[in-house]
């Protein structure tokens, strides 16, 4: 990526203290994560237009011009939850400049509060990824197991792998052969270097079940990958059905969601999902992750394991997707049901 000069994006070029303190963020890049510094370059690019064409100043930006900024990203179209964001990088930003964000100020708050009601209000609400659940797992193993076409030997150990491990995309797409063990039962365990949420020198090891460690052993046999230790255990399938062996660069995302978009055509040919926020229309990166949590909830397991084994740090994210769970079984349907039939 273009390395990005705080002076050329921000009006902090007379304040040689700040530009100072922006130069050493800037160095300090890889404390975050890529999705966090990508989300943070676009919110300076719209917040910084947005200045320069009202004639406002970005950096320090004041709450009253911090407030006119969110109630024009809303008014703009953005949802709530990006309005919230735009909010939080400016003040992550403002606080790695040395300055005290505006975001304290009961303007702001206000203005939040305000997007936030009006939102919900005029019936906004959260997107969500449409479920992989393990059905849908098993109709595609049914249908691709076997397959004498490389690529959907390749898309079903890796609609395994995404299901069994709960693993974002990016961090799918970032394993290597050599990161593969086997226990002493033969079942595949995986040794994740590090997660959006978990960043420490342990890393995170997750095993396979039997089923999942045939598919993604079949997957590397008929690959030759697995005797390229280097190579990304997901990468490329050529149209003369060959795996390329070691890639300097792990698939991208939109090459591993079209996985899912492909499985969906496969086992949903004749299904219309309902889109929610114009982008749900069928499976995405994000579904195996929705999917397993909601199959995990719909069995019993607590939401300390599930948020466990996704690796998610707030339960309100979990109880997002999971919420029509035993919708039906809370405490007062229990309650009035067992009352009236005494």
């Amino acid at each position: 990526m273009t390395e990005i000069s705080p002076s050329s994006l921000l009006r902090a070029a007379d304040n040689s203290d700040i530009a100072e303190r922006l130069r050493e963020f800037v160095r300090d890049r890889d404390a975050f994560s890529q999705n966090t510094w990508d989300q943070l370059l676009s919110v300076m690019r719209i917040g910084c237009r947005w200045a320069e064409e009202n004639g406002r100043r970005f950096l320090p930006m004041a709450a009253a011009d911090l407030r006119d900024y969110l109630l024009w990203l809303q008014a703009s179209g953005r949802a709530s939850s990006t309005v919230s964001a735009h909010a939080s990088l400016i003040s992550m930003l403002h606080r790695n400049a040395g300055l005290v964000p505006p975001n304290a100020s009961p303007l702001v708050f206000r203005a939040l509060k305000k997007i936030n009601r009006s939102a919900v209000i005029g019936g906004e609400r959260a997107g969500q990824a449409i479920p992989f659940r393990i059905g849908d797992l098993l109709t595609l193993d049914g249908r691709w197991s076997g397959s004498g076409r490389l690529q959907q030997v390749r898309d079903l150990a890796f609609l395994h792998v995404a299901y069994a491990t709960l693993l974002r995309v990016s961090e799918l797409g970032r394993l290597r052969v050599r990161d593969i063990t086997r226990a002493p039962d033969g079942r595949i365990v995986l040794d994740v270097a590090w997660t959006k949420t978990i960043v420490m020198t342990g890393g995170l090891i997750k095993a396979l079940g039997d089923l999942s460690s045939l598919r993604l052993a079949e997957w590397l046999t008929k690959s030759g990958l697995i005797d390229e230790p280097d190579a990304f255990i997901f990468g490329p399938v050529h149209r003369t059905n060959t795996a390329a062996a070691v890639t300097l660069k792990p698939m991208s995302t939109r090459a591993l969601e079209d996985i899912f978009a492909r499985a969906w055509r496969e086992a949903c040919p004749c299904q219309q999902a309902l889109p929610n926020k114009n982008r749900y229309r069928e499976w995405t990166g994000h579904s195996a992750r929705v999917g397993a949590a909601v199959d995990m909830a719909t069995k019993k397991y607590s939401i300390a394991q599930i948020m466990q084994e996704g690796t998610w740090k707030k339960p309100e994210t979990v109880m997002r997707y999971i919420r029509h769970v035993d919708a039906h079984a809370g405490a007062m349907v229990d309650f009035m049901d067992n009352h009236l039939s005494t």
